[in-house]
């Protein structure tokens, strides 16, 4: 699934492709893409003479923001955009197709289905599904050390599902939890009390560090992710303990061991990152 810097690379690329098109029209081939309206034909006659103004995120969201409306987007697993000719045919799996009126497309792919999209008027997205629990951005200035450990340090989850949680925080996904607690050293089944100072300390910047980096690279294309330009990011070359399950530890040269936390992989070092309080 894409992460936060996935998305926010999709969202820098879409706004060099589309902001200032307007839409002709739109064909919808698989309505259950579209949650709201109810009725995908509403959704395609609400856009159909919209201008794309911007493109925002909000977590793992996009916002296409309109001329009067907003189209909240979630890609899921493998959801992808791309812009073509009108007159080229589409590819198999392209669900929605936004037709502009300069002979372009800006066509929504999603090969598993799992994608959505939420019609808004403007300010309305942030108090309705699926933006309105939404936690704290970590690329934000709000998020500050004390804000972080604020909203986690009560809590008696386990770290990893707690960082995954996006009611707290925003944007991290399997890829970014592991790295971000192999680099502050902390095992994802250590619980938010038994944390000391130094380590929510190293937390908070590991988080930080982690994504900013990632953005930097344009994200990681594990799988089937590239931007909306069709590049990969190349963020997979960087990553110090996911996906190197029997690989050296960069820090100790320890095999780097993979279990289940949660219900998902996860990848640390067992030499580094010790099931007990380090300092």
């Amino acid at each position: 699934m894409p992460e936060l810097p996935e998305v926010e690379t999709v969202r820098r690329t879409l706004i060099e492709l589309v902001a200032g098109k307007r839409i002709a029209s739109v064909t919808v081939k698989l309505p259950r893409i579209i949650q709201r309206p109810a009725d995908p034909q509403q959704f395609a006659d609400a856009l159909a003479g919209r201008t794309i103004q911007t493109v925002e995120r909000r977590g793992k969201f996009l916002r296409i923001v309109l001329d009067g409306l907003v189209l909240v987007s979630h890609l899921r697993m493998e959801g992808r955009y791309g812009v073509f000719p009108s007159d080229e045919p589409a590819e198999l799996h392209t669900h929605v197709l936004f037709h502009f009126d300069d002979g372009t497309d800006l066509r929504y792919k999603d090969v598993r289905q799992f994608g959505t999209m939420h019609l808004f008027q403007p300010g309305e997205e942030f108090l309705l599904p699926p933006l309105n629990k939404l936690g704290i951005e970590p690329l934000e200035e709000a998020f500050t050390l004390k804000t972080f450990r604020e909203r986690l340090e009560k809590r008696t989850t386990k770290m990893k599902p707690l960082l995954l949680n996006q009611e707290h925080i925003v944007g991290l996904g399997n890829i970014y939890v592991d790295e971000a607690l192999f680099q502050a050293r902390i095992h994802p089944e250590r619980t938010p009390d038994s944390l000391s100072s130094a380590e929510w300390k190293r937390l908070h910047e590991s988080i930080r560090a982690t994504l900013e980096r990632a953005v930097e690279a344009g994200g990681s294309s594990i799988k089937s992710y590239v931007n909306g330009q069709g590049e990969m990011g190349m963020f997979q070359h960087q990553l110090l303990v996911y996906g190197r399950k029997d690989e050296p530890c960069p820090s100790c040269g320890k095999p780097i061991h993979k279990f289940v936390v949660g219900g998902r992989g996860t990848h640390i070092c067992r030499k580094c990152q010790p099931l007990k309080r380090s300092v």
